[in-house]
């Protein structure tokens, strides 16, 4: 059975992010999440890695953007 060595690196899993509606309009939190994600605008895709801090900065805002597959 082959084993991985400790020298091996897993590659981290990533999220690929698209910013489908504005901000205007939402509240100022919303727009500082939209921001601290990296979007500069619309319908733009960022790659993030996979994390709970991304995962929840997503879920506080998907009216405004989407997780690409």
């Amino acid at each position: 059975m082959a084993t991985r060595k400790k020298t091996e690196k897993i590659p981290p899993k990533t999220l690929h992010i698209q910013y489908v509606r504005s901000a205007i309009g939402a509240p100022g939190k919303h727009k500082l999440i939209v921001k601290g994600l990296g979007f500069k605008r619309l319908n733009q895709t960022v790659t993030r890695v996979d994390t709970p801090a991304v995962r929840g900065m997503v879920a506080q805002i998907p009216h405004l953007v989407k997780i690409v597959e």
